[in-house]
């Protein structure tokens, strides 16, 4: 399993040497756009406007937009100095709550949390600590140059951190449009209602939930290929040295020609002039008797 991000995690004195490891995947299925013409795939270049030429990687800066069109440009250096000054700290336990005291829309993305090789006493104190408790530690981490909050708890026998948003980050129910005060409901509707949801009320089994989606466009994809309906790109002709150096010097050969025909005929017609001019200032000789 890939790990994520490497550090110490500790709780009172207690350090922790340990991995991150991605929980979760996305399965999306990705699609290509392709050109309808020739089934070549789209690229996306990054062009200045201002240039109107494509940018290279090293000609791209970062800068925070303040006000419209105003930026103020940061330097990678310091970008880099600041995420190392926050990535030397320690990832510290703050504090310990209860799991259901935070509200779900919190939540963000999960880490597995697997001990490194001098880590796994502390890192089972920590989980019976959890466990007896029925408590979850909430901690702060940089990850990918962002500071995060999470919670670190009990999944089965692992300890997990769960990345949540900072209450900045979450937006004001206040906001949400056409949301109905407090109306008066029927007793008959309610009772409909409540009998409903206990006709439906089970255990949360997740493997009996599928994306259905997902299978049936795979379905199809696979009845296409087996059906042959396939497409294949054309293959872009790679540009080399050798390529761009016959080009040059066929242009160049082009352009070397015109100049030569241009320069050839004046020089002709100037040479005849010039000829004309000295015989005409040539002195006549005397004719003796």
């Amino acid at each position: 399993m890939h790990t994520m991000w490497k550090g110490t995690i500790s709780f009172g004195l207690v350090n922790i040497p340990i991995k991150l490891h991605s929980a979760t995947e996305n399965k999306d299925i990705k699609l290509r756009q392709l050109h309808n013409e020739c089934h070549t795939p789209i690229q996306y270049e990054r062009t200045c406007p201002h240039c109107e030429r494509e940018i290279e990687n090293e000609e791209i800066v970062k800068a925070y937009e303040y006000a419209k069109n105003k930026f103020v440009v940061l330097d990678e250096e310091e970008l880099q100095q600041l995420k190392k000054e926050q990535e030397d700290k320690a990832v510290e336990i703050i504090d310990f709550v209860k799991l259901e005291e935070i509200d779900p829309i919190y939540f963000e993305k999960s880490y597995y949390m697997s001990p490194d090789e001098s880590g796994s006493k502390a890192y089972a104190l920590l989980r019976r600590a959890l466990k007896d408790t029925g408590k979850i530690g909430i901690a702060k981490i940089i990850i990918r140059s962002k500071e995060q909050l999470a919670i670190v708890r009990i999944y089965e026998n692992t300890l997990l951190m769960e990345t949540i948003h900072f209450p900045d980050e979450v937006r004001d129910v206040r906001d949400v449009p056409n949301v109905p005060e407090e109306e008066e409901v029927g007793d008959k509707e309610l009772k409909t209602a409540v009998s409903l949801v206990d006709q439906l009320t089970t255990e949360f089994e997740p493997n009996q939930y599928k994306d259905e989606y997902r299978t049936a466009l795979m379905e199809l994809i696979e009845a296409k290929k087996n059906d042959e309906e396939i497409t294949t790109a054309k293959e872009q002709p790679a540009p080399d040295n050798v390529t761009n150096l016959m080009d040059a010097l066929e242009k160049s050969l082009e352009r070397t020609k015109g100049q030569k025909g241009g320069t050839k005929k004046k020089t002709t017609k100037s040479t005849t002039k010039k000829k004309s001019t000295s015989k005409a200032n040539q002195p006549k000789e005397k004719k003796t008797s």
